[in-house]
């Protein structure tokens, strides 16, 4: 069963050195991890750097991370090859004859915010398949949107907060086959981008996206973040950044996010964009 492909951002993985010096340049497929994508060419990730974005005939995306070699090899040795990581699909998900799923690609933008009253959170509306839960701002990249544009635009909308962002915090690489909400079957690929970001002057948060996806805005002190019902993938998230965060001096290696065994999550933003399917988060 050969998937059909919904065209998205053009995607680039480049590794730098502890100089800045570029040293790999690949492209991301669909369902593709980065790191696993680098560790395939003997280069281990140190942590990501940034994201760029240039708007082409079709819109590019360069994900930078910081990388060293993992290996000294031979010349002209082949790297070894990286284990495929398992497909997640639908538990209850019933394939048509002869159906062919449709590959989407969904690249969304998040920020983990701190101020004088906490973290940041907001809570899953109605319209996704987490409602009640909760996870921190953000959502997909409007056509040629740059991340940083859409991390701004997004807190705006679900927490009416304005932000300062220090820096990118993780790549976190998802794919799910499942059925879109009207019905149609996807091979869905998730890049989430998430970023550290402050909020230089905090007010009571306030839902502009009236009717979306986001129920409800409010800053929680982090002892307080354990007792909310924080999505699986979420809280899988929040914990590698706090260990990054301890560890920042001495050069922690983990960068991803490891999935939850529950499932993964797409994406909780706009259900009606393309269509997409989506996970349990």
């Amino acid at each position: 069963m050969t998937a059909v492909s919904v065209a998205g951002p053009r995607l680039v993985v480049v590794g730098v050195d502890a100089l800045g010096a570029e040293v790999v340049r690949l492209a991301l497929a669909h369902g593709e991890d980065p790191t696993a994508l680098l560790a395939g060419q003997g280069w281990q990730v140190r942590r990501a750097r940034e994201v760029l974005s240039q708007a082409a005939d079709r819109h590019l995306l360069t994900m930078t991370f910081l990388v060293e070699a993992a290996v000294v090899r031979a010349p002209h040795a082949v790297p070894p090859l990286e284990p495929e990581r398992e497909l997640g699909r639908d538990q209850d998900l019933v394939l048509g004859e002869d159906e062919i799923p449709k590959r989407c690609q969904r690249v969304s933008a998040h920020a983990l915010v701190t101020s004088s009253r906490g973290v940041l959170m907001t809570q899953f509306s109605d319209r996704t398949n987490a409602s009640g839960q909760w996870g921190p701002p953000g959502g997909g990249l409007e056509p040629g949107e740059g991340p940083d544009s859409a991390v701004f635009r997004e807190v705006w909308e679900e927490s009416g907060q304005g932000i300062e962002v220090s820096g990118l915090a993780l790549v976190q690489s998802l794919r799910w086959v499942g059925r879109a909400p009207g019905g149609r079957l996807e091979d869905f690929h998730a890049v989430r981008l998430v970023y550290r970001a402050v909020c230089p002057e905090p007010t009571e948060p306030v839902v502009h996206d009236i009717g979306g996806t986001t129920a409800a805005a409010g800053w929680f002190l982090p002892g307080d973040l354990e007792l909310l019902e924080i999505t699986p993938s979420w809280r899988s998230i929040l914990r590698v950044v706090s260990d990054l965060d301890e560890s920042r001096e001495q050069g922690s290696a983990v960068v991803m996010a490891p999935d939850e065994p529950d499932g993964p999550d797409h994406h909780h933003d706009d259900p009606d964009a393309d269509d997409c399917a989506r996970a349990h988060p």
